[in-house]
């Protein structure tokens, strides 16, 4: 008989365990699914409800964060394995590190919402969720790359309230219509499993109806805030070359980066012929800096066109790279330099000259520039802003594994700041993005190749209050998430005391 309990035990250990896994892992496809190039955005809202009943009801309790372990590192594997796939850089290790962390991190959660009644089961998700991604806003070699909101930037009808909660207030309605489901997902199981109501009951009658009440209230602002006023409009350009031609001057190709420049002049002037007045080049577009050797007269043409041209430019120096980027104008004057606020670290960039934020008071209207990885990070964009930007050019430099991913963060980027922007890649995704999210032209090649966007895009108001306010939804996560972790055990004491 003793011997037929503990394989019994061990039988439904198992059963338990597998079933968990699977379902982990189903929340992480979900996830994935979400996100480009698959764009199944609407699976966002449902995607962590199997991962909440694994880790809470099915999971053997002392197996409960593999649950967390396998969700987290699950998806950020599914999404960000690929960019990194054979970089040969730690960056392949980042989906089994986030795994672990989630298994040490989430060790003793199931404990303290039973312990605590889940009271706190839904507050306690979102903060730590959000929280996270506000650290990760901290490290150079992450940024927002991941942040659970990308996977609405299609649906510019959904996320106007950015311009006032910033991309975290959209990740927070994510997690929190996720929680909310999950908590009756958790009820159901109970009732139906266990056979009788369990402790969940209660908070549940108290939470669902405030999540359904915010998402309600979070879709009314938003199609409030999406009824555009008129404002002028500009044509605008972005140029893609077929290729980058900052790899292709530091790797020593010389024919090929003339033939590179040779095309984006005549994809330059084809764009004036089409009436642009703001032209963008690629990150790194010209080899050298323009303003002390003009090899191919850049400001000549930009008189010639008279057209404001953005062109992006790198040089080596004894002391690192300096990755800028400058506008002329249409009497050939050089308008000031931007230095790239944020270089790639992780792979070794530098930018000499970060630190200023120029915005140029021109006839076209206010006119900034970021540069690439500035995207992924939402203060640089907020500095031109704050300086009453309209039409901020994004020359950038990408890679095939991230041109379907890279162009959504200006989505989220403009409508924080309620600013339109062009973004100009080398080879592979640009983008022209109006002030309110919506993509009104865009290139996005994964296998490489030239394209000229040429597109009519109205000028931006610079009035978001996200402008002014910040990440402050970001930081609220992130101080309940010091509070969660320090003040844990003080609110179990509390519950069991009560």
């Amino acid at each position: 008989m003793l011997v037929t309990d503990g394989s019994m035990k061990a039988k439904e250990f198992l059963v338990r365990t597998g079933l968990g896994i699977a379902l982990s892992a189903l929340s992480a496809m979900l996830v994935v699914l979400a996100f480009p190039p698959y764009n199944l955005w609407v699976l966002v809202w449902i995607a962590f409800i199997p991962f909440i009943l694994a880790q809470y009801r099915v999971m053997p309790p002392k197996l409960s964060s593999l649950a967390a372990a396998i969700f987290n590192g699950g998806w950020v594997w599914g999404y960000l394995g690929p960019v990194f796939r054979g970089s040969g850089t730690f960056m392949v290790y980042l989906a089994p590190a986030v795994a672990l962390i989630s298994f040490v991190a989430d060790m003793t959660s199931r404990q303290f919402h039973e312990r605590t009644h889940y009271r706190w089961f839904m507050l306690q998700g979102v903060t730590a969720w959000i929280g996270i991604e506000m650290i990760r806003l901290f490290l150079p070699i992450a940024g927002t790359w991941g942040f659970i909101a990308y996977t609405l930037h299609s649906q510019p009808w959904l996320i106007q309230p950015a311009s006032i909660f910033g991309i975290f207030g959209a990740s927070a309605l994510i997690v929190i219509v996720n929680y909310a489901l999950g908590m009756a997902a958790l009820a159901l199981y109970d009732r139906r499993v266990a056979g009788a109501p369990g402790p969940i009951e209660a908070p549940l009658r108290r939470h669902l109806p405030k999540a359904a009440a915010l998402s309600v209230g979070w879709v009314v602002l938003s199609l409030a805030l999406f009824r555009q006023p008129a404002t002028a409009t500009r044509r605008v350009a972005a140029v893609q070359p077929d290729a980058g031609v900052i790899s292709a001057h530091f790797s020593g190709q010389e024919e090929r980066v003339a033939a590179l420049l040779d095309q984006m002049v005549e994809q330059t002037r084809q764009a004036a012929q089409q009436g642009a007045q703001f032209i963008v080049w690629p990150e790194g577009g010209y080899p050298g800096d323009p303003q002390q050797d003009d090899r191919i007269n850049l400001a000549g043409l930009a008189q010639e066109l008279d057209i404001y041209l953005s062109v992006g430019y790198a040089v080596m120096e004894e002391a690192g790279l300096r990755n800028e980027a400058t506008v002329i104008n249409p009497a050939g004057e050089y308008l000031g330099v931007f230095g790239k606020d944020h270089p790639v670290t992780f792979g070794g960039e530098t930018s000499l000259t970060r630190g200023t934020y120029p915005v140029y008071d021109t006839t076209l209207g206010k006119l900034g520039t970021i540069i690439c990885y500035d995207l992924d990070f939402t203060d640089t964009a907020r500095k031109l802003s704050r300086q009453g930007a309209q039409l901020i050019a994004v020359p950038s430099q990408d890679w095939g594994a991230i041109a379907d991913k890279h162009y959504t963060h200006v989505v989220f980027r403009a409508v924080e700041n309620r600013v339109a922007m062009v973004k100009a890649d080398g080879g592979f995704d640009s983008a022209i993005i109006d002030a309110y999210g919506r993509v009104i032209s865009l290139a996005s090649y994964p296998e490489g190749g030239g394209a000229l966007l040429v597109a009519d895009v109205p000028l931006g108001e610079a009035n978001a209050l996200a402008i002014r306010l910040g990440d402050w939804v970001g930081w609220l996560g992130l101080l309940s998430l010091g509070f969660f972790t320090f003040g844990g055990n003080w609110l179990v004491k509390r519950a069991e005391s009560a």
